[in-house]
């Protein structure tokens, strides 16, 4: 399944109920889980983002129906990438 990295940030209205985040965190997990992306990693960050998410999902148009309902709730904003793993990094610079 494509791997996706989700950089995230608290807004004002997240920030302010921070202490409400780890729920909001669990359920996010269990929304994903039913739309068919998986949280791998979950990290706390200090710098640019608040926050940072691997995920995996069967393809784009999942990822972003995801991350666009957790968005829709006004505690995050997004910036989303998709991510290649080693083997497929050698496999895309060697086709060249």
């Amino acid at each position: 399944m494509p791997t996706y990295i989700s950089l995230l940030n608290w807004t004002q209205d997240g920030i302010r109920k921070v202490k409400d985040s780890p729920k909001r965190l669990d359920a996010g997990k269990k929304a994903f889980k039913k739309l068919g992306v998986e949280f791998k990693a979950f990290y706390m960050t200090m710098g640019r983002y608040d926050m940072v998410c691997v995920l995996e999902a069967p393809d784009s148009r999942s990822a972003a129906k995801a991350i666009l309902s957790l968005a829709a709730e006004g505690n995050i904003s997004s910036e989303t990438l998709t991510a290649f793993t080693e083997d497929e990094y050698r496999k895309i610079i060697g086709s060249m």
